[in-house]
């Protein structure tokens, strides 16, 4: 169509255009590096995400112990408490959807190189829902933080972040770039080699 447009306003220029009148983005047409980039943010989020469940997210004290808890622990005691709604709460934000997410992303990035894994219509679908959840990411960190700011009873009683805090924090920023990095026009691409060469408009 010779136009391109500007990923962060999303307003459409001549092609050929290097910035965004409207923002000053720099404009491309396509981004050449964003699969590199991709893998790269999601192997470090990977990585992140396995010590934030093996080690402690919470360290309660009280006046006569100290208990740390790990994500799936702490969902297990809250559901042998009979918070079940909380404990599967927890599940699904730091278990199911970061792992969703996981495996959504690098999806995509592989299905881009091989179009007969999905349609252009599933893929524009799944990313629109990663892009969705990322807001809800950092729940878990919420939590954290809310706890440990109303729960400070000096002597009697504590609630601070542990460890795994940090490790959950890293591997969501992680994935939630590695989403960002990825370049939904090549979703469109990968069906037009089928009608011939590809196009950058």
């Amino acid at each position: 169509m010779g136009v391109v447009a500007c990923t962060r306003c999303t307003k459409a220029w001549p092609l050929g255009t290097k910035t965004c009148g409207r923002c000053g983005h720099a404009l491309v047409s396509r981004d050449h590096q964003s699969l590199q980039r991709v893998w790269a943010f999601w192997v470090m989020g990977l990585i992140c995400y396995i010590p934030a469940n093996i080690f402690p997210m919470l360290k309660t004290r009280t006046l006569f112990q100290v208990d740390e808890s790990t994500i799936i622990g702490g969902a297990v005691e809250l559901a042998q408490h009979g918070n079940v709604g909380i404990a599967l709460i927890i599940i699904v934000a730091s278990i199911v959807i970061p792992l969703g997410k996981f495996w959504a992303v690098a999806f995509l990035a592989i299905s881009v190189k091989q179009k007969d894994v999905a349609s252009k219509p599933q893929r524009q679908f799944l990313y629109e829902i990663v892009e969705y959840i990322g807001r809800w990411s950092m729940i878990d960190i919420f939590v954290v933080a809310i706890l440990s700011s109303l729960v400070q009873l000096k002597s009697l009683a504590s609630i601070n972040p542990g460890t795994a805090s940090i490790f959950f924090a890293l591997s969501v920023i992680c994935t939630m770039l590695s989403a960002q990095a990825f370049d939904s026009r090549m979703i469109w691409d990968v069906q037009a080699k089928d009608g011939g060469p590809d196009r950058d408009e």
